[in-house]
C-alpha cells in the first residue's frame, strides 16, 4: 500500500494506491473518489459496543471500509474541515489518544476505539468525557485545523499546551487541567483560560489553529435573527 497527502495545506487529499486484496478504513463520508473495481462498503469496526463507544467520542457508529476487490486502483479521502493531514504510526503496544473529530483513518491493522476521562477533564479541557484511542500496528491519519506540529516531551519535563490547539497525545502520559496564565484574571484577561499540563516523556501532537477561536472571531459577523412580529 501506498499513499499520498496532495501538497494543499488548507484543503488536502489522501491517495492511497492499493494492491487487489488491500483496504484501509477511514471515517464516514471521507470518500472522495475511487477507482473501478474498488468496493466500499460501512463497517461496524470493532463490533457493536465500540461503535456505540465511538459516538460518545463524536466519531460515527459506522466506518468506511475500502477494498481492491477487482485488481489494484485508488482512493482519494478528505476531511470534513478544512485544515492539514498528520501521520502517525502506533505500534509495539502503545496506544494514541485523539481528540473528536480529529480520527481520518487508518490502515486495517490499526484499531479505533474511546477512553473515558475523568469529570475535571472532559468538563474543562476542551475534549469532552470521551475521547478517541487508537492502538495496533500500522498508520492513523489525523485531520486536523491548520498544520500539525509535534511536541516531543523528555521525561520530567512538563509543557502547557492551550486545549484549543490539542489534537493527540500519547495514553502513556499524564496531563492536567489547569489556569493558562499565573493567575485566574490573567487566565481570563489574555484568553487563555483553561489549559492542558503536560508531563513527558511522550509526545504531543497540536494544531496551528484554534476552532474556538475562529468561533469568536466569526460571532460578530453573523445575521441577528428577526423576531417574529407579534
Amino acid at each position: 500500500m501506498k499513499y499520498e497527502i496532495t501538497s494543499d495545506v488548507a484543503f488536502p487529499l489522501i491517495r492511497f494506491e492499493l494492491q487487489e486484496g488491500e483496504k484501509i478504513k477511514a471515517e464516514s463520508g471521507a470518500m472522495v473518489a475511487m477507482s473501478e473495481g474498488m468496493e466500499l462498503t460501512g463497517k461496524m469496526d470493532g463490533g457493536f459496543l465500540r461503535g456505540v463507544a465511538r459516538k460518545f467520542s463524536g466519531e460515527s457508529f459506522f466506518m468506511q471500509q475500502i477494498e481492491a476487490v477487482h485488481g489494484n486502483g485508488w482512493a482519494l479521502l478528505a476531511a470534513a474541515t478544512p485544515g492539514g493531514i498528520a501521520t502517525v504510526d502506533v505500534s509495539g503496544g502503545s496506544e494514541l489518544l485523539v481528540q473528536k473529530d480529529g480520527y481520518l483513518a487508518a490502515t486495517p491493522d490499526v484499531q479505533v476505539s474511546t477512553k473515558m476521562q475523568s469529570l475535571s477533564k472532559g468538563l474543562f479541557s476542551g475534549e469532552g468525557f470521551f475521547v478517541v484511542k487508537v492502538f495496533g500496528e500500522g498508520t492513523v491519519f489525523l485531520s486536523t485545523y491548520g498544520s500539525i506540529y509535534s511536541i516531543n516531551i523528555a521525561e520530567g519535563e512538563t509543557v502547557l499546551i492551550d486545549n484549543g490547539h490539542l489534537v493527540a497525545w500519547d495514553a502513556s502520559m499524564k496531563y492536567e487541567i489547569t489556569k493558562g496564565a499565573k493567575t485566574w484574571f490573567s487566565s481570563m484577561t489574555s484568553g487563555e483560560g483553561f489549559a492542558c499540563r503536560f508531563r513527558g516523556p511522550g509526545r504531543v501532537l497540536i494544531q496551528t489553529r484554534n476552532p474556538q477561536q475562529l468561533a469568536g472571531w466569526l460571532f460578530p459577523f453573523l445575521p441577528i435573527p428577526k423576531t417574529a412580529a407579534r
